[in-house]
């Protein structure tokens, strides 16, 4: 079965503002790259907007209504300093987590194995009842509960490998053990959570790597952290927040991880999804703010999601 890929042009309507590194080129490098004829297989599809009640399981409906209401008629308003909505932000938003959940009905409901979200806000930094850090609402984790609510599965595993800690999958799921959230991310850096000790209920892990770390010393940790907790957790579907600003070239961050190394663990991802999860497995856009690198990244991470 190919891999299906969602998208919508409203995701490029979210313009933050010039010289913001979460802009609307982000998603043009992807895109232009995937027209390319290795991804033909793709089956590409219209993201819909996420329903009030699919957002509300994860952020209270009087935060959604006041996140949306904020959305401009013109110009710029800033949630904060770095999360800045534009008038086409709400849409974006609605359509990203929208993206996350019709990707957990394809695959699911069995007309794929595999799908990948290119979207955008991202949504990792989003907690329960706060918009932060470039993103509005928490689209994967909006995907996790969707999974849980809408198809019964008992677990769900959120594996999140951009550069920056994903704070509010975090909060959304530390007191509950059905998600497991294991995080890879560079500390000391923004925003400043994630660290070793951050367990949750025991379904948290935290590998936060100093600055530097490139691809051999971070294969080791997931292979012997990572790996082992999730092939524990025996998940029913994993769920990846699927960051490339760890990647060497990017300038957000201090890692120095190549498409080589997630194309690594993607394959590693694969393996366990195949074990215990009918291979079920959907990425969902985060981070990743050089262009050439970032398509280059995702351009690696999709063809071995297409392998599956």
């Amino acid at each position: 079965m190919p891999t299906v890929l969602f998208t919508h042009a409203a995701c490029a309507a979210h313009d933050p503002g010039d010289r913001h590194p979460e802009s609307p080129a982000r998603l043009a490098a992807i895109l232009k790259r995937l027209e390319a004829p290795d991804f033909a297989a793709l089956a590409w599809r219209d993201a819909p907007a996420a329903t009030v009640a699919q957002i509300a399981r994860v952020h209270p409906e009087p935060h959604i209504g006041e996140t949306l209401a904020a959305v401009p008629a013109g110009g710029h308003r800033a949630v904060d300093p770095d999360t800045h909505l534009s008038p086409g932000s709400g849409e974006a938003a609605l359509r990203a987590a929208g993206a996350a959940c019709a990707a957990v009905d394809t695959v699911l409901g069995g007309a794929a194995t595999t799908a990948f979200c290119a979207v955008r806000p991202p949504g990792h930094h989003a907690e329960p009842g706060r918009a932060m850090g470039f993103c509005l609402f928490n689209n994967v984790a909006v995907a996790a509960r969707h999974a849980q609510a809408a198809h019964g599965l008992g677990r769900v595993a959120v594996v999140d490998f951009d550069v920056h800690h994903g704070n509010g999958t975090q909060a959304a799921f530390a007191a509950d053990p059905t998600v497991f959230y294991g995080s890879t991310h560079q500390s000391p850096l923004y925003p400043g959570t994630g660290g070793a000790e951050e367990r949750g209920v025991g379904n948290i892990v935290n590998l936060p790597l100093p600055p530097g770390t490139e691809g051999t010393a971070y294969r080791r940790v997931v292979a012997e952290r990572l790996l082992p907790a999730l092939d524990a957790f025996a998940p029913e579907l994993i769920l990846v927040s699927a960051g490339f600003d760890a990647h060497m070239a990017d300038p957000l961050g201090g890692l120095a991880l190549t498409e080589a190394d997630f194309a690594w663990l993607t394959e590693a991802l694969l393996d366990l999804a195949d074990r215990h999860c009918g291979g079920r497995l959907v990425s969902v856009l985060e981070g990743g703010y050089d262009l050439d690198a970032l398509a280059a990244s995702v351009a690696a991470h999709l063809q071995v999601l297409m392998t599956a």
